[in-house]
């Protein structure tokens, strides 16, 4: 069925291939064995999936590599459709809980100010999808993007400030504050009421 829909076996083969393996980068030949699909058809397929902008290339060591392009604009719906997981065995999350990404934002020692905008909230343009502002260890926010990534399926591009450089950007009107600002965001922590 999801055949007819898109159009082509082969690449509904490469979507699901893509999906699941984001950050990861194949070349042709490669491709074709995962996916056991004919040369010519798997190189039809790239190069539509290349024009859409699904998937980018990149060429190293005289090949040519493929990869998800994660900054797509469907990026998430689709993979949500090609996911390995199904949704059968996937329970019904509660409407109440908070996304565990947020959750993992929130455990964030020294986090004095945290919005979230970009791929992790729905209407949002900002380029940056986290602002984290406080004292906060390098180490501990890596480790906490990497599993935000990790649950989410794709990159997040994120920016930590100390408390009072975001408080004299704000002042300023700095154009990098009011972008995500002045964009759709989720205040997810705001402990001195400054953004009130």
């Amino acid at each position: 069925m999801i055949d007819a829909l898109f159009g082509s076996k082969t690449r509904v083969k490469l979507l699901h291939l893509f999906l699941n393996n984001p950050g990861k980068a194949f070349y042709v030949r490669e491709i074709t064995r995962l996916i056991d699909e004919q040369i010519n058809s798997v190189r039809r397929e790239l190069a539509n999936m290349l024009e859409v902008g699904i998937i980018t290339s990149d060429s190293a060591d005289n090949k040519l590599y493929y990869e998800v392009n994660q900054q797509y604009e469907y990026y998430g719906s689709f993979r949500s459709i090609f996911s390995d997981v199904s949704a059968k065995t996937t329970p019904a999350r509660d409407k109440s809980t908070v996304p565990e990404w947020q959750a993992v934002v929130k455990r964030l020692s020294g986090l004095r100010l945290a919005v979230a905008a970009g791929f992790l909230v729905k209407g949002s343009a900002s380029r940056v999808d986290l602002l984290l502002v406080g004292d906060l260890s390098p180490v501990k926010v890596k480790s906490a993007i990497a599993a935000i990534e990790k649950s989410e399926g794709r990159e997040v591009t994120y920016s930590v400030l100390s408390y009072d450089e975001f408080y004299y950007r704000l002042s300023v009107r700095d154009k990098f504050i009011t972008a995500i600002l002045t964009n759709k965001h989720l205040v997810l922590m705001d402990s001195d009421n400054i953004l009130k």
